[in-house]
């Protein structure tokens, strides 16, 4: 023992003690998925406070010559039976009744109970140091190692820190119309039973206005089920903001739902806004589902949830390389469907996959930042088997049908850092996820193989003047299809128009809604929606030199190796308020998509004029006399239309002002018509509708080629913490400079700048501060276009993602692969073979290109 003090006392300048705001990470190894549940526990650097597994805290000592760690390995205690268990079995999960993850009434998770063992390991030759062996040493070092050992055991763990166990979706703020809420004196008394809609008699799913007192019905929901919209309609005429729900009130409370704010409310001074009306609230009994209720209820939709889950059937459980279960990290289903589906194609396995010992050894000292590690460590735990072992007939094996599987914390949190959503433990759209990670992959991808071009592909869009019958070539980088849903298309529209007249009969009736049916629609007839000639009402003709009609048609420029299809479910109503439709698709095994290829300018077809047309001047932009923002009070020739679009875009002010009308911000609205080249609402909307989480949503429109943002000069100083991080990422520091100068010196927006206008910076010659690096007149080469692949355009289904729920935002995504001619279910940890894989039901559809 006193050679191994002589060792602790020599190494004891490398032994910190974790000070408030260290990172430790004593959960999960850097490199892989082990735990101290794992065998061989966990290793935790006693420098920099990383976790390494057992295979490989060997490569961080000889890598970083660091000696001394502290061991830890967990046992899982043995649970106590409940004392309303009969021992016979598990006792009956409860119900969920809170919208809720991790709090007493929301939905269960695991907590499980371990005991501890840790020592100190010195490397290379593994020499344990236990507690009572530090009780023999000097003072110096037992004084010194136990600081240490206690501080790392009592400190947050990283994944603990990052991980919120409790999300609640009840939480509810105070209406600020509750305070001061108007109150008519109108001699109107509720009764407590027996209410109706005033206008339609319909007896469930009322809400009493707590200003005037009217009774009347809810919104209609997805389904067709709810109400009748009655009670909305009176605020929109009355302006009355306040509602609560008859049959929801106790002595407890009761749901109450601002108009105004479009949320449910908390009303402080409910007790006397109901006694207004005669209303008791110690009196009342809840006779009617709470909202929450209301949204547990239809996101445990038995049909829809049961057929995706292929929950009616006694499912065959797999284990082994490439059938690997994740755990679910609260709402984090969607990343493990995508990342399931992504590890299957050659392209990411090759790049972080087969070379991980490689990417292992030029991790920089903080692997747990880095994205490439991150990604290789997440794919080998998915594919290498090692986390999927047959328990086989352990009898002490828990949950036999679900994997341990692996938990991708450190993955979730590098990827959806600084991300407004997917930094969250709320769910998300996982078409929305797939798009972010494939914009990470590019950027961090500038050099060597880049697997998200096995998605990438480009687009032609031909716009025909139908005044002068000239046309107009664009071509843009796409990653995804987006199949539009006809839905007057339906194959069995004589059932739904049956299903909706009886509907019709039970609301006059007020009798409960029946059950709606799926409505059918042929594959065929939604990839004929996407190919048919778009018409564009107010398209600038350069030939004609005015607003004119042209037809726009979309085709394939280029085919990808792997096609990813998302089925258009997610749409927006009237009102704009989201909604899902419920559709059954028959989508193919077999696709062949070689019609949809672009043709180019075909022959004797004339293209419409290069020609601007007159700029838009926008309220933004202050102009003086006819100088606009060009020339001076004595001199107007320098003003022209040429100069006058370097300053402002070209945009179509009609559209521009329809989507100011609906609320939206006018930079916001300028940028959705610039990005969407001019080509119409529907375009401008959509773009809206898809960026408006960006964190510069609002900021001012900075066009490709224009030096500096508004309110920035060329001279302003940039932050050289910033330019480093940007020109790590492989481009140059005027490259750098100009992004950060283009957005006011904040780093995340400089990057997305950057991302957006890669043309414009590949082909810059001179930069602020004089000749870009390499560059000269004569020995330039034109910028290169995007690279993408192109190949026949036949493809072969092999997986999908199918989401269940009324929403994005809330519910559960599966994801159903094909291996080895078997379709295989991952749902989450649970990974089994697939009886009857619901092809019908998918939301995004994943095809590889049919070898020829």
């Amino acid at each position: 023992m006193a050679e191994v003090s002589e060792i602790l006392m020599s190494v004891l300048s490398t032994i910190r003690v974790p000070r408030p705001g260290d990172r430790v990470h004593k959960d999960e190894c850097a490199l892989s998925f082990a735990t101290p549940e794992s065998e061989g526990g966990l290793y935790v650097c006693m420098n920099s406070f990383l976790g390494f597994g057992s295979k490989y805290v060997e490569r961080h000592h000889l890598r970083t010559g660091q000696r001394a760690y502290l061991h830890i390995t967990r046992t899982r205690k043995t649970q106590k039976e409940d004392e309303n268990n009969s021992g016979s079995g598990d006792p009956p999960k409860k119900k969920p009744t809170r919208l809720a993850i991790g709090i007493e009434g929301g939905f269960d998770v695991e907590r499980e109970q371990y005991e501890e063992e840790v020592k100190v390991v010195l490397f290379p030759d593994r020499q344990e140091v236990t507690k009572e062996d530090l009780a023999t040493m000097p003072d110096v070092v037992r004084d010194r190692v136990m600081l240490s050992i206690n501080g790392l055991m009592a400190a947050d763990s990283v994944s603990h820190t990052l991980q919120v166990q409790q999300w609640d979706g009840e939480v509810r703020q105070e209406s600020k119309h509750a305070a001061d809420l108007k109150q008519l004196d109108n001699g109107i008394k509720i009764p407590p039973s027996g209410w109706r809609c005033e206008v339609c008699d319909l007896q469930e799913n009322l809400w009493m206005n707590l200003t005037d007192g009217k009774v009347l019905c809810g919104r209609r929901y997805f389904d067709g089920s709810g109400g009748n919209n009655h009670a909305l309609e009176h605020f929109q005429q009355t302006g009355y903001p306040l509602a609560v729900k008859l049959g929801t009130i106790t002595p407890d409370g009761a749901d109450v739902y601002s108009y105004e704010e479009d949320d449910m409310v908390l009303d402080p001074k409910l007790p006397e806004h109901l006694t207004h009306f005669g209303i008791d609230m110690m009196t009342m009994e809840k006779t009617e589902r709470t909202m929450t209720e209301l949204e547990i209820a239809v996101n445990q939709r038995v049909g829809e949830w049961e057929v995706i889950q292929e929950s009616g059937t006694a499912l065959k459980p797999l284990w082994g390389p490439g059938l690997t279960g994740m755990k679910n990290l609260g709402n984090s289903c969607y990343l493990n469907s995508v990342v399931q589906v992504l590890f299957t194609i050659p392209d990411f396995q090759d790049k972080y996959v087969s070379n991980i010992d490689k990417i292992l050894d030029e991790a920089p000292s903080d692997p747990t930042q880095d994205f490439k590690t991150q990604v290789a460590k997440l794919g080998h735990g998915l594919l290498s088997g090692e986390y999927s072992t047959d328990p086989g007939d352990d009898p002490s094996a828990e949950h036999r049908d679900d994997q341990v599987g692996i938990a991708p914390r450190m993955f979730k949190n590098l990827v959806g850092r600084g991300h407004p959503e997917f930094s969250t433990n709320r769910q998300q759209d996982a078409q929305e996820f797939l798009l972010h990670f494939i914009n990470m992959v590019e950027r961090n991808c500038r050099s060597g193989l880049n697997p998200s071009e096995a998605f990438r592909f480009l687009v032609e869009e031909r716009i025909v003047c139908q005044q002068s019958q000239k046309a107009k070539y664009t071509q843009r980088v796409d990653y995804i299809v987006q199949l539009p849903v006809p839905m007057d298309q339906a194959t069995n529209t004589e059932e739904l128009q049956e299903a909706e007249r009886r509907r019709e009969e039970a609301e006059a009736a007020g009798t409960p809604p029946p059950p709606i049916p799926r409505a059918k629609i042929p594959f065929a007839a939604c990839l004929a929606a996407l190919s048919e000639p778009e018409t564009l009402t107010d398209f600038w003709s350069s030939a004609v030199q005015t607003k004119t009609t042209a037809t726009k048609t979309t085709r394939f420029a280029s085919f990808p190796d792997h096609l990813v299809i998302q089925i258009k479910k997610f749409t927006f109503g009237l009102d704009w308020v989201p909604k899902k439709l419920d559709v059954s698709i028959d989508v193919p095994d077999t696709l062949d998509l070689s019609a949809l290829r672009a043709t180019g300018q075909q022959p004797g077809e004339e293209l419409l004029p290069e020609v601007a047309p007159p700029p838009l001047m926008t309220p933004d932009v202050e102009v003086k006399g006819i100088l606009g923002s060009h020339g001076n009070e004595e001199d107007d020739s320098l003003y022209s239309p040429l100069l006058c679009q370097s300053v402002s875009p070209v945009l179509d002010d009609s559209t521009v002002i329809q989507l100011c009308e609906m609320g939206f911000p006018l930079e916001a609205c300028r940028k959705a018509v610039y990005y969407t080249g001019n080509t119409g609402i529907d375009a401008a909307m959509s773009w809206v509708m898809g960026h408006m989480e960006d964190p510069d949503f609002a900021a001012p429109l900075v066009l490709p080629g224009s030096s500096s943002a508004p309110g920035t000069t060329p001279t302003e100083s940039v932050s050289e913490e910033h330019l480093a991080t940007i020109v790590s990422m492989g481009f140059s520091r005027d490259q750098a400079t100009r992004a950060l100068r283009a957005t006011s010196n904040v780093l995340e927006r400089a990057v997305d700048w950057i991302f957006s206008h890669l043309d414009d910076l590949e082909s810059m010659d001179v930069s602020e501060g004089g000749r870009s690096e390499g560059a000269s007149e004569g020995s330039r080469d034109p910028p290169p276009g995007p690279r993408v692949r192109d190949g026949p355009g036949k493809y072969e289904l092999f997986a999908f993602i199918s989401h269940m729920g009324t929403s994005t935002m809330c519910g559960h995504y599966v994801c159903h692969i094909k291996k080895d001619q078997q379709w295989v279910i991952f749902n989450d940890q649970k990974v089994c073979a697939s009886e009857k894989p619901p092809k019908d039901l998918g939301y995004l559809y994943f095809y590889r290109r049919v070898a020829e």
